[in-house]
């Protein structure tokens, strides 16, 4: 059975091979660059690791990977472009390095690529896959828009916080998984069991980022803590404690969220304050276990040999246990 490590390596060398030295250079080039610019392969490994459960070759499913990995980077290109963000892993993103318009016309693309190399599996294979990818590509973008519905609106429930992640985080890993156990030719129900098992995992793991911008340790976060409460993001934990709070604690909660004359340092540590006062650290950490449970009754419904679940599930028992 494949690790994850070894499967990332598989994943680089395969990306590796793309060609991208066509013309026009100003189209291709900032694919090659935001590809070459790191990131954890999470995707496309969990594709190989998931089709490595019913299958000994992971041959058919190498296609499928690159696809996702391809579509997830674009899906980042144009976060970046409508976040105005400057840098993405360390490094200038695509619309700074270039502009806005060569950054949307590769990251379009980009997209285009990702459909492409789905086309490139087995037709027996690509007819089973290509409905999965395709769903979850329009649920990123229905989370995506969700997200920034979220920004202008005042009152957003947990419920509606849930179905976003869902949509604009979970959705992928999800299809991920489903996608590697069908090229590795399982059957409809454990492939459907594998993608409720992503999409609960994928869940788990969006609400532990909100709780690691917050309470997370900086020294192994690598960024200060609290982006997310200075953007005033709706997160798990501001919903949460927007929810919980009364009196005084919601009126205090609300002024600090509208105040502009409060110093980021300051406002960080006030919002944590009343996030300490509420128990929201602790009330987002039974979340994330409920959702990681589910996932575990989820993947123990397939009918298969435990030692072939194994390394995926020792991958996702790393990133759950992750301090930053």
């Amino acid at each position: 059975m494949y690790t994850f490590e070894e499967c990332q390596d598989i994943v680089n060398k395969a990306l590796n091979n793309i060609n991208l030295k066509q013309e026009p250079a100003n189209l291709y080039t900032p694919i090659e660059y935001i590809l070459s610019i790191g990131g954890k392969r999470i995707r496309p490994a969990l594709v190989l690791m998931a089709c490595n459960i019913f299958s000994d070759t992971i041959e058919d499913s190498i296609n499928a990977a690159i696809a996702l990995e391809i579509f997830h980077n674009f899906t980042l290109l144009h976060d970046d472009i409508m976040d105005n963000a400057k840098m993405r892993r360390g490094r200038q993103t695509v619309h700074e390095k270039w502009d806005l318009n060569t950054a949307i016309l590769s990251g379009d693309a980009m997209c285009v690529m990702a459909f492409d190399f789905i086309l490139k599996l087995k037709n027996e294979i690509n007819n089973k896959i290509l409905p999965v990818f395709t769903q979850a590509s329009i649920d990123v973008c229905r989370g995506q828009q969700m997200d920034m519905d979220f920004e202008i609106r005042n009152k957003v429930s947990v419920a509606e916080y849930i179905e976003m992640i869902t949509l604009k985080t979970s959705s992928l890993l999800a299809a991920s998984m489903k996608i590697g156990a069908l090229s590795g030719k399982a059957n409809e129900t454990d492939a459907q069991c594998i993608y409720e098992f992503g999409k609960n995992v994928g869940i788990s793991f969006q609400l532990q980022d909100d709780l690691l911008d917050a309470f997370g340790d900086e020294n192994k976060f690598g960024k200060k803590n609290g982006g997310d409460i200075v953007a005033n993001k709706k997160t798990y934990l501001l919903i949460k404690a927007l929810e919980l709070a009364q009196g005084e604690d919601y009126k205090i909660l609300t002024n600090i969220l509208s105040s502009r004359g409060l110093e980021p340092e300051e406002k960080i540590g006030l919002v944590i304050e009343i996030y300490r006062k509420l128990n929201i650290e602790q009330i987002t950490s039974e979340q994330i276990n409920s959702y990681f449970i589910e996932a575990m009754k989820c993947i123990n419904k397939i009918n298969i040999n435990v030692d072939k679940i194994e390394p995926l599930l020792t991958f996702t028992n790393q990133l759950m246990e992750r301090k930053s």
